[in-house]
């Protein structure tokens, strides 16, 4: 089995890696046990509690691919930790734990080159810094791509991220992005979101869907037409808000010309990719009658809490994986 051979690519599958710990200095990561026995994941402040990630597919890849193998996964991309996106913290500890990150993730990907690859994690705060760093990922360390989060100290359209960007193109990867909980590294969000788990339940798709809008009413794809970028769980709620959006890319006068002609909001939208890690067949079918499918993929959240016990195509057989194939560069198509 391969990536060129796999019946079923997963791009949606975070790992927590040991050799990280403590690598940003004193936001952690740290893992340890309470007076309970309960596990803890701290990042600063923050603390994750009653999460198995040592002895889980999370840290263990033997146990990954033992999970893989029982639900019908045959290849998988590992991204980094939403908790430890590190986004926000001073830029000399975040390059160090990327660093560290992506030097062990490429260790593990290393070891089982059949059925994982990696993305790398970067210190979006240092924009020159998170160009050093993705080159050598890619052409060094031979990761597949990047993971950023939606949100850092500057937006993903402003002027600062072109150069970012432009790398991307020119190493000719995609660029993987996906939400984190508010408050871990950076400022803290609505308070309404401390309840209920409404930060990963709502808030992920709330950052999706503004980070599609931002790419597109900030003019990124315009500006960089060959530029692949991923978004987590369709996109947040695109297909839901698509005609507001389409109605405010023809009404506001904030909107740039390119956006204004009749089809040119679709066509933009529909450059993006997206995975499929949506829970709901209605969901998938209104993002489908939106985007189409030539840029749909496979994700589960590998061991999340909300991963499928069960592999789940819906349908698309092996249209997603051809598409990821695309996406990852591992197809001659």
């Amino acid at each position: 089995m391969s990536i060129e051979t796999a019946r079923v690519i997963d791009i949606h599958a975070h790992a927590v890696i040991e050799e990280t710990f403590g690598s940003a200095g004193t936001f952690g990561p740290r893992l340890f046990d309470d007076e309970e026995g309960i596990p803890i994941f701290e990042i600063g402040d923050y603390r994750l509690r009653g999460v198995k990630y040592r002895g889980s597919p999370f840290m263990d890849p033997d146990l990954r691919i033992a999970a893989m193998d029982r639900i019908g996964i045959d290849w998988q991309l590992l991204t980094p930790n939403p908790l430890t996106y590190f986004h926000y913290i001073p830029a000399p500890e975040a390059i160090r734990f990327c660093r560290t990150h992506n030097e062990a993730l490429a260790a593990i990907v290393a070891r089982y080159p059949d059925r994982l690859g990696g993305a790398a994690a970067l210190p979006m705060q240092d924009v020159p810094a998170a160009i050093a760093e993705l080159r050598r990922a890619v052409s060094e360390l031979g990761l597949r791509t990047a993971c950023i989060g939606t949100d850092m100290p500057h937006g993903l359209d402003d002027p600062r991220m072109y150069p970012f960007y432009e790398a991307v193109r020119a190493l000719g990867v995609p660029l993987f992005i996906h939400p984190s909980s508010p408050g871990i590294d950076g400022p803290a969000g609505p308070a309404a979101m401390t309840r209920f788990e409404l930060d990963i339940t709502v808030g992920f798709a709330m950052q999706e869907t503004a980070a599609v809008a931002t790419l597109l009413f900030g003019g990124v794809l315009h500006r960089y037409p060959g530029l692949d970028i991923c978004i987590s769980h369709g996109g947040g709620a695109l297909a839901l808000l698509w005609g507001r959006l389409r109605h405010a890319a023809h009404k506001r006068r904030w909107v740039p010309e390119h956006l204004r002609p009749d089809g040119a909001f679709e066509e933009q939208a529909q450059r993006l990719w997206y995975d499929i890690h949506m829970h709901d067949d209605s969901s998938l079918d209104l993002l489908i009658e939106r985007v189409g499918t030539e840029r749909l993929v496979y994700g589960t959240n590998f061991a999340g809490w909300d991963a499928p016990e069960r592999v789940e195509t819906h349908g698309l057989g092996s249209l997603l994986a051809d598409n990821a194939r695309r996406l990852l560069r591992a197809s001659q198509a």
